[in-house]
């Protein structure tokens, strides 16, 4: 039996889980926490905060949010083992509503060459595991890797076991983004007929964008009977990424007319977590990302101009403020205050407090002294540059490069290494070589930098530059980013960001005053 077409579709978000598995995208303990509170205030039903047993730092950081997290249900990840789904219990005790989300993969791929397990040992891994999760909480989500590479009649056995054990929901995914949207929508159609016990279970899918339909599939779920959809703030995951939350979310709201599902999201919060992921992350989000990309509300074409002019709705389907993205009413220059920087950070998603706002409007002046209009781009570009600069154990005190007619570059850096001044000289095929061969020889320290990209924010002779990067060291990766008008600098305070994160976050800072 279908459900009622106005149920509510529950938004489980796994931001801090799948989107953290994408390469580069770690996150710190501190910054998953503000993450989850962002999340519990936006509404969202459900926030997988984490692996716990992947990690020491997984498990604190589920705590950590468990402790924090008022509203929605807070969910940790375990395989089908005994000390997966412990360790998850453990790290949920301090919630105040909390779920174990326990998987498998069912698909004959995976179990022969993931698994090495016959059909009939995944079956009751399922019910051991399920068992074992429904008798240390009561809110339990059963979830199926690769199934919609599944023979559908295994995938229905499994399903109907672990409802039997005790599950909740039940998840389906498309964990290699395999399926089209038809083929979705039958399949939970017919895992909806078929397994006993589902009309009392909320069916879950979670899909990945490998082949660019993820919304759809969403969409096309939710219409067959799906109750839950599993996402990420901006579409962040493994390989090409998860089904971007605020697609999700928008598309049933601004086709409510034929969606009728009531969603309990705060859309007017979407931009604001865009950018806060985005800032952590320093994965950039495209200019032209549906809903919160910076072109999603601009207009250069002269006739798309005109008609917005005369009525907003001729080139747009939903507004700006509805997603907590107003921009373009204030002109921001040298001569702006402090109040109108603080009304042009709320028009951009950012809330502030005072003594930020401070160091904020000290970089938007200095800017501003270069350039005649300070743009969007521009103060989106020096909130980015704010984040991860606390608790600076290195910091940047000054950087000068030379090219010679040779062509060898030269970087001389000064640092501050926990106030101690250090300097020091390096050479370099390019001038991002030669400045951090310059800052590892000043820190004491040895990284590798595994990827560089430089982005132009905003327009003009003296617009900004962003340097996102990603270092390694050990096993360990960071992602940091650098904002400046120069490059160079740009690239120095995403390096020195990086060396922070990894003196900060392992408590190793001690280590590094030594090796200085």
């Amino acid at each position: 039996m279908m459900a009622d077409e106005n149920d509510r579709v529950l938004f489980f978000d796994t931001t801090l889980r799948d989107g953290e598995q994408c390469p580069g995208a770690t996150m710190s303990v501190p910054e998953k926490v503000e993450v989850a509170c962002l999340l519990d205030e936006m509404g969202i039903d459900i926030i997988e905060a984490g692996f716990p047993n992947a990690s020491p730092g997984d498990f604190e950081a589920v705590k950590a949010i468990a402790g924090r997290v008022r509203s929605a249900i807070v969910c940790g990840l375990a395989r089908a083992n005994r000390a997966d789904i412990d360790r998850v219990a453990e790290a949920l005790r301090p919630a105040r509503r909390r779920r174990i989300h326990t998987f498998i993969s069912v698909s004959p791929l995976h179990m022969r060459y993931k698994l090495q397990m016959e059909p009939d040992a995944v079956y009751q891994a399922v019910v051991d595991s399920v068992t074992r999760a429904r008798n240390l909480c009561e809110d339990v989500e059963w979830g199926a890797e690769d199934a919609t590479r599944s023979d559908p009649e295994f995938l229905f056995r499994c399903a109907e076991a672990a409802i039997k054990a005790g599950a909740r929901t039940v998840n389906i995914a498309d964990t290699v983004g395999y399926i089209i949207p038809e083929e979705f929508a039958e399949l939970v159609r017919t895992m909806r007929e078929k397994v006993p016990g589902m009309e009392k279970t909320c069916l879950s899918v979670h899909v990945h964008d490998d082949l660019g339909m993820a919304t759809a599939n969403c969409i096309a779920a939710i219409k067959a009977g799906a109750r839950q959809v599993e996402c990420t703030i901006n579409g962040i995951g493994e390989r090409a990424g998860n089904a971007s939350l605020e697609e999700v979310v928008m598309a049933l709201k601004t086709r409510a007319d034929r969606l009728p599902y009531a969603v309990g999201v705060k859309t007017e919060l979407l931009t604001r977590a865009s950018r806060l992921v985005s800032g952590i992350t320093g994965f950039v989000v495209p200019p032209n990302k549906a809903i919160v990309g910076s072109n999603a509300f601009a207009h250069e074409s002269g006739i798309h101009q005109h008609g917005v002019i005369q009525h907003r709705q001729t080139y747009e389907i939903m507004t700006a403020e509805a997603v907590g993205a107003v921009g373009g009413q204030l002109v921001m220059g040298k001569h702006s205050g402090r109040h109108a920087l603080r009304v042009k950070l709320q028009e951009l998603g950012y809330q502030v407090g005072d003594n930020a706002l401070q160091d904020i409007f000290e970089r938007f002046k200095s800017l501003a002294d270069n350039k005649k209009d300070v743009s969007d781009d521009d103060i989106i570009g020096i909130m980015d540059g704010e984040r991860g600069t606390k608790r600076e154990v290195i910091r940047l005190v000054s950087l000068r490069t030379d090219a010679s007619a040779a062509g060898a570059l030269t970087a001389e850096v000064q640092i501050s290494l926990d106030g101690a001044a250090q300097v020091s000289r390096a050479e370099g095929r390019t001038a991002f070589e030669a400045i951090a061969k310059a800052i590892e020889a000043a820190a004491g320290m040895s990284v590798a930098v595994a990827y560089v990209r430089v982005l132009t924010l905003g327009e003009g002779l003296n617009a900004l530059s962003r340097v996102v990067m990603r270092l390694t060291r050990g096993k360990e990766t960071y992602v940091s980013q650098g904002i400046d008008a120069d490059p160079g600098v740009a690239f120095a305070r995403a390096y020195l960001q990086a060396l922070n994160r990894w003196l900060v976050r392992e408590g190793r800072a001690e280590q590094g005053r030594e090796r200085a």
